[in-house]
């Protein structure tokens, strides 16, 4: 079983890392081709690209610049580590073992713009290229097109890894990063776990809330080494609950009747 997060747009690379393990991006050399093409954007033309502001412009012109390889753990940061958006406030990697940090090199992995997918020890430097972004290559006019069959033929090679004879790919994803990958090309079932909180008497998906949600399953995954997509059921982390009723095999949903 395997499950797939979205990475954050809020970064953390001054904060101690909990673990001395670390491994490399395996699509190194097509960031590279990205970031070159980043690197001939103007302030202005890449505010306009990523809808960003001219100071937030500014800062990821500089990153883009300043990107470089090799890559070590004295310029860049395991992915898991240096995420710090609404999905990555449900881990908590304080408690982490290093045993736990091997369960989820194995057990889940970053979709990303510009990694295109990444282990939660692969090192990346500090980026913004959300998957969504038009920018057009040799491959293409998007990153959908850039990236292709690449993430999802990574993700067969990762279930081809793993000992279980039925394939599971578990969607913690956003649907922007989740479109990344050709589900009918995958050699797995794919579930999506679905969080709602209870809001003026109806259930219903909430942003912040889903996000942090989906981070919290995901360490439920690596805390109970979780393998089987049948025990993802007794996820309760923070009040919520399997609803069987509105639920089916590709869709569980999980509810909470008092949002924090």
């Amino acid at each position: 079983m395997l499950a797939v997060l979205s990475p954050a747009k809020t970064l953390d690379f001054e904060s101690q890392c909990p673990t001395k393990q670390y491994s490399e991006p395996e699509f190194l050399d097509d960031s590279e081709q990205l970031v070159a093409s980043l690197r001939s954007y103007s302030r202005p033309r890449l505010a306009k690209l990523m809808g960003m502001s001219p100071k937030l412009a500014e800062l990821n012109h500089q990153r883009y610049q300043d990107w470089s390889r090799p890559f070590n753990a004295d310029n860049a940061k395991a992915a898991l580590l240096a995420f710090k958006g609404d999905v990555y406030t449900g881990f908590d990697l304080s408690q982490y073992r290093e045993a736990d940090f091997r369960f989820a090199q194995k057990h889940l992995r970053i979709l990303s713009g510009l990694y295109g997918l990444l282990r939660p020890l692969d090192l990346i430097q500090p980026y913004r290229l959300e998957m969504g972004t038009d920018l057009k290559t040799k491959r293409g006019k998007d990153l959908y097109a850039f990236w292709d069959i690449r993430i999802t033929d990574a993700i067969n090679a990762a279930l081809a890894e793993q000992s279980s004879k039925k394939k599971f790919l578990i969607n913690l994803a956003s649907n922007e990063y989740f479109s990344s990958i050709q589900p009918e090309k995958l050699d797995a079932t794919v579930i999506t776990p679905v969080f709602k909180d209870l809001k003026n008497g109806n259930y219903r998906f909430m942003s912040f809330y889903g996000k942090k949600a989906r981070g919290m399953m995901a360490d439920y995954i690596v805390r109970h080494r979780i393998k089987q997509p049948e025990k993802l059921k007794a996820f309760d982390t923070a009040g919520y609950y399997f609803d069987e009723a509105s639920s089916n095999s590709d869709t569980f949903v999980f509810l909470r009747d008092n949002p924090e």
